[in-house]
């Protein structure tokens, strides 16, 4: 089934709510681009696709729900743009007691040659 495109910078933390909140893994790796890197919750980055399935593969079994607020967009150029992203998401741990998390993301995105947007470099706490 086909992924819905990110025709702008903001679409991107747009799929990614519904797609995290749809436990769609696949469609949810595919909002990133193929050397991508995230930063992970203890500080280190993963790069590529299996880094971030490796993330959100577990996280996704605690059936979490993320509310997404872009507050600020930075673009250069036509192709590349930094998003400033404030999430709060709520999830059930392993042991049935609720998970309340926030944060204040940065994203780098980039529109692909096909003309959607993806995300380079995701760091889902760098503004705290």
């Amino acid at each position: 089934d086909q992924a819905m495109p990110a025709h702008t910078p903001e679409d991107c933390d747009r799929l990614f709510e519904y797609y995290l909140n749809s436990g769609d893994l696949n469609h949810l790796v595919m909002l990133y681009e193929d050397g991508c890197s995230l930063v992970r919750r203890d500080g280190s980055v993963g790069t590529g696709h299996a880094a971030i399935r490796a993330v959100f593969e577990p996280m996704l079994a605690t059936r979490p729900r993320i509310k997404c607020e872009v507050v600020k967009v930075v673009r250069t150029g036509e192709d590349l743009a930094l998003v400033y992203n404030d999430w709060t998401l709520s999830a059930t741990g392993a042991d049935g007691k609720p998970i309340q998390r926030s944060g204040k993301a940065l994203e780098v995105v980039r529109r692909q040659r096909d003309g959607n947007w993806r995300v380079a470099i995701d760091d889902p706490t760098a503004r705290g």
